[in-house]
């Protein structure tokens, strides 16, 4: 099954514990403090595998957890890092975070990798707080939480050249002849279901990547016939080869049918539409293709067009040479326009406080990622951990906030699923 797109909740591993230890030893009665640290929790990286041509092995991954890090121990003891969640996808995959709608990483080369969700860090141990003031603190982190993030992996083939064109029109009989590539071939339309890739060798032993894309029809750009998924896979390609069947053995006007894929293409893309073109005439072996193929040049004048045919194995190396010479003269373009990535933020420097207060049901309701980061990392059993959560709150001015919106002492303040009590 060729699947290139899916939908995936990634959710890091969460940081170790630090731990709250003592020094006990045998004639050591006042020991410091020496609990240690916890370890990281395990990112979340994907990786490009050439091996892979389809997203299959992460249809049924809802979801992807990466392992929390080994709490601290005491003796100064620090535990063990989590290890790292590697995801492998086929080359030509984009990641994109679908709460901001911005790409994480397109990968297209073959040693691409990103980390898309990290790890956190692990809680300090006790020993980490010891100060002049305080030399031996009783109280320790929990590890920070790991990102959660919604992503969309895409995979859009990487390929120099990609066959375009209506169903059976020759484009899977062409890349079988000029390459490896075994697609399937019969007589009938959407014989093709997903992308075949081939690689073609030239006499000069260089060779280029070519993709035969499933057959498109009107109304393609418009995701009829799955057409705008395959049209993406068209996107990464520098050559369109334009195949058309010039015999008009379907009782079609070979010209109505270039007509037709060329307003598709538009339509989905005009970065896609001004790619360079060639045209395919193919099937010059029937009766009536010579006619038309002069029919068909007399109304596009200017286009680049090659007959062949595919039965009788004519025209292919004029052809193929013809595309070899044109790729050495194409540079590399991104395969992504910026604006694209970007989505035209604007970044806005000014002071805002990193929390909101709400009233909500005779509740005050914090919200913030911060306070909700150290929240989470609070070990609220020991009494020298919350008095530290409490100083943290008052020096980040909730407590002269809370004041100011009105809350009296006595009230009842929220964080999370968690509710306190407002006092000093």
């Amino acid at each position: 099954m060729f699947v290139d797109e899916i939908n995936l909740k990634l959710v890091a591993g969460s940081g170790g514990d630090g731990c709250t230890s003592f020094r006990r030893e045998k004639f050591v009665p006042m020991g410091g403090p020496d609990g240690g640290n916890g370890g990281k929790g395990a990112d979340i990286i994907f990786k490009v595998d050439k091996g892979l041509k389809t997203l299959i092995d992460l249809k049924y991954k809802k979801i992807i957890k990466g392992d929390k890090g080994e709490n601290g121990k005491g003796s100064n003891k620090y535990g063990a890092n989590a290890s790292d969640v590697i995801i492998y996808v086929p080359l030509g995959t984009t990641i994109t975070d679908l709460d901001t709608n911005l790409v994480i990483k397109d990968l297209v080369n073959e040693d691409d990798e990103v980390v898309v969700a990290y790890g956190g860090r692990g809680g300090k141990g006790n020993k980490s707080f010891a100060t002049h003031d305080n030399p031996a603190p009783k109280f320790s982190e929990k590890g920070a939480p790991g990102d959660i993030k919604l992503i969309k992996c895409e995979l859009k083939v990487l390929a120099d050249v990609g066959l375009v064109g209506l169903p059976s029109v020759g484009k899977s009989s062409l890349i079988s002849i000029i390459s490896a590539s075994k697609p399937k071939i019969a007589a009938y339309h959407f014989t093709t279901l997903s992308p075949n890739l081939g690689v073609v060798k030239l006499k000069n032993h260089k060779t280029f990547v070519m993709a035969d894309l499933p057959g498109l029809i009107e109304g393609a750009s418009e995701g009829i016939g799955l057409g705008d998924k395959f049209l993406r896979h068209a996107m990464r390609t520098k050559i369109l080869c334009h195949v058309i069947d010039i015999s008009g053995s379907e009782g079609r006007n070979p010209l109505d049918d270039y007509y037709i894929i060329r307003k598709e293409i538009e339509k989905y893309s005009s970065k896609l539409a001004s790619k360079k073109e060639v045209i395919v005439a193919n099937k010059m072996d029937l009766e009536a293709s010579s006619e038309n193929l002069e029919a068909f040049k007399k109304s596009l004048p200017d286009k680049v067009i090659f007959p062949i045919s595919t039965i009788n194995n004519t025209g292919i190396d004029d052809l193929i040479n013809y595309l070899g010479e044109q790729l050495d003269n194409i540079k590399d373009e991104n395969l992504y326009q910026k604006d694209e990535l970007e989505n035209h933020l604007v970044f806005k420097f000014q002071e805002e406080k990193p929390y909101t207060i709400t009233k909500e049901n005779n509740i005050w309701v914090i919200k913030g990622e911060e306070i909700e980061k150290l929240f989470n990392m609070t070990k609220f059993n020991e009494d020298e951990a919350v008095l530290r959560f409490a100083r943290k709150l008052k020096r980040m001015g909730v407590e002269d906030e809370l004041e100011k919106f009105g809350a009296q002492r006595g009230d009842e303040v929220q964080i999370l699923d968690y509710i306190f009590e407002f006092k000093e």
